[in-house]
């Protein structure tokens, strides 16, 4: 089975039929971008919206209108997160609660790649039901692209079945989702999944489940939308290569500020362990954004063979002997600095297949110590929480020129 087979197995049948149509219609090169899209997606919901955003620009030079997505599903089963999730503006966001019928009225707002409605619960009786599923089922009918969500602890019960089968007749592409999967016991997970697709007339691979709280299965949802429309396939193929560093620096910036954190305990520096925890899932979130395939185990022999550790308790040390410097505030600099030259050193490894030499990471990992020294000190002597040094390390890295560009590195680097 192919790549585009796999792919093409989480939708229904009818679904299966119209992409395979506009897959059909795809140049040779807009294929290949699209099957390398599949599988260097991120999986990580804040680098998913990282891309869409960076990507933005494009997807306006490449075709006008953008498409409409509707959100579409009983009441309470999530829609509105799901929708704030997608949203770019925060301004635009739903308002979400525990009682059915919070959303009454439709909602649109731009999600970066398409437009994004959200809809009331079809499942209301009475006459404000009525309103509310005549509401939604009109979203739909003007809509490019249906997604349809069913809550993974009620079901999916008669009356939705009954709904299922109303908008798959309007024949428009359209992917299912089982939400609050979060809230399932793991043993239960697949037979949840099974009984919801046995209720649908699916196959279990077809309905996708998610977690909208935390943006879960994020990914699958948006490349199901973007399956569907050639020229956003297109901006996005072209936009994650031009991006990755961009999209890692991200997962660097976050896990510098894990480690900086943890250098707070009282042994500073030399409880390596959880450094190299956060550093090796640092590195197997980059990998994924390179298309390099590599496990866990592996990550963390990278992390260790590149001897950071041993450089860390090196500077530590050199740098413990000169007066006014609170251990601490030390400990932190050098934790985020080794885990920003781990992150960098992990993309050559990854794009290039290089290996930096032990003298370039020692060069970079003491420019960067005294650069986030710099940073720190303004902090003074008081140890801060763990949340404001954590804030203040992501802060300091998000406003430095390595947030465009790997450049001043490669400079540093030789």
């Amino acid at each position: 089975m192919s790549a585009i087979d796999d792919f093409l197995a989480r939708f229904p049948q009818d679904v299966q039929d119209t992409i395979r149509m506009i897959w059909g219609a795809l140049g040779s090169d807009e294929q290949n971008h699209f099957l390398s899209l599949i599988s260097a997606f991120p999986s990580d919901a804040s680098l998913i919206k990282g891309l869409i955003k960076l990507s933005t620009s494009q997807v306006r030079q490449t075709f006008g209108r953008k498409h409409d997505v509707a959100i579409l599903g009983p009441a309470n089963v999530g829609k509105s997160t799901l929708y704030n999730q997608l949203v770019r503006s925060k301004q635009d966001s739903a308002a979400v609660g525990p009682l059915p019928g919070t959303t009454r009225e439709t909602r649109q707002a731009d999600a970066g790649l398409f437009m994004v409605v959200d809809t009331p619960g079809t499942d209301a009786v009475g006459n404000l039901g009525e309103q509310e599923h005549a509401l939604a089922l009109k979203a739909a009918e003007e809509a490019d692209f249906l997604v349809l969500v069913y809550d993974a602890i009620q079901g999916v019960k008669r009356t939705e079945q009954e709904l299922f089968h109303e908008l798959a007749a309007l024949k428009k592409p359209f992917v299912v989702l089982l939400n609050k999967i979060d809230l399932v016991n793991r043993k239960e997970l697949n037979s949840v999944i099974s009984q919801a697709a046995a209720n649908l007339g699916l196959k279990p691979e077809q309905v996708i489940p998610v977690g909208a709280k935390d943006g879960k299965n994020l990914a699958q949802v948006l490349l199901a939308i973007a399956a569907t429309e050639p020229e956003m396939v297109a901006a996005l193929g072209q936009a994650l290569p031009e991006y990755r560093w961009q999209l890692a620096w991200r997962s660097i910036v976050r896990a510098a500020s894990i480690s900086a954190a943890i250098a707070l305990a009282p042994l500073p520096v030399i409880d390596f362990i959880p450094l190299v925890i956060t550093q090796s899932i640092m590195v197997l979130g980059i990998a994924r954004i390179y298309n390099y395939r590599i496990t866990p185990q592996r990550a963390t022999e990278l992390v260790t063979t590149f001897g950071l550790g041993f450089l860390a308790r090196s500077i530590f040390q050199e740098l413990a002997k000169l007066e006014g410097i609170p251990g601490w505030l030390l400990a932190a600099a050098i934790a985020s600095s080794t885990t920003v030259v781990m992150g960098y050193a992990s993309i050559q490894w990854f794009e290039k297949g290089q290996k930096l030499s032990s003298a370039a990471i020692s060069r970079l990992t003491r420019g960067l110590t005294a650069s986030m020294l710099d940073t720190l000190k303004s902090l003074g002597k008081r140890k801060p929480s763990r949340q404001e040094l954590e804030a203040r390390i992501a802060q300091s890295l998000q406003e430095s020129p390595l947030a465009e560009s790997p450049k001043p590195l490669d400079d540093q680097s030789g």
